[in-house]
């Protein structure tokens, strides 16, 4: 499967805004820390919005306005056809846009087809190790496993990220681990000492990237001390 870059495509470090929050895309979307922002239905319906291309179309277009490469959004619908086209309007949006599939049986169809149309992809909804090789045969762009939940499970969430890892890179394709359902900043910094790369967090988890009381601290100091305070 030939990897379909997006357009201004960066390698290394990508952390994705997970939100579909207007007034978060405004705090944290100019700091030029993000890649991108991802979506799903549940983060749409949080904000008082829904899957469809109604709202979807103004939503992308004012988050690809900000300093970021790309954009995710979750196609819908139950049936093999219904993924297909949905992701198909998905993507005609732009061509950052990234059509998000949950890891179905039909998922992996409708991912088959959006790819045979030029269609960059991110397999959701990943919960256990093998799915990240399922992932990689598929030729997805990205697969996402969800941290946070895989742990609510009663699993060492730690241990199945890095062994999809270690799947991913014995594979040789150039699918992306994107982690996802991140709860807490150590989380991600524990994650990145392994070598992931590919993140995506809340506006609350941002807020923990800025929040240790000793940098406030020493901040202000600085501030006093530049005003001759």
């Amino acid at each position: 499967m030939v990897h379909r870059a997006a357009p201004g495509e960066r390698q290394g470090l990508r952390l994705f805004l997970d939100t579909a929050d207007r007034a978060a895309f405004a705090r944290w979307l100019p700091t030029g820390l993000f890649h991108g922002v991802t979506t799903n239905p549940t983060i749409l319906d949080r904000a008082g919005l829904h899957s469809r291309l109604d709202d979807l179309t103004p939503l992308v277009s004012e988050i690809l306005a900000y300093p970021v490469h790309e954009v995710q959004a979750q196609c819908w619908g139950t049936e093999t056809e219904a993924l297909i086209e949905t992701g198909l309007a998905l993507s005609a949006l732009d061509p950052r846009l990234v059509v998000k599939v949950p890891i179905t049986e039909n998922g992996i169809r409708a991912v088959a087809a959006l790819h045979a149309r030029g269609v960059r992809t991110t397999l959701t909804a990943v919960y256990v190790a093998h799915q990240a090789l399922t992932a990689a045969a598929a030729g997805a762009d990205y697969v996402a496993p969800y941290f946070g939940r895989i742990g609510d499970s009663g699993r060492d969430a730690l241990a199945v990220i890095t062994e999809m890892r270690a799947i991913l890179a014995a594979s040789g394709t150039s699918t992306r681990l994107l982690v996802a359902s991140l709860r807490h900043a150590e989380d991600m910094a524990r994650l990145a000492s392994l070598g992931c790369d590919t993140f995506t967090f809340s506006p609350a988890v941002a807020e923990q990237l800025f929040s240790d009381p000793q940098t406030t601290e020493a901040s202000a100091v600085f501030e006093a001390t530049a005003a001759g305070v």
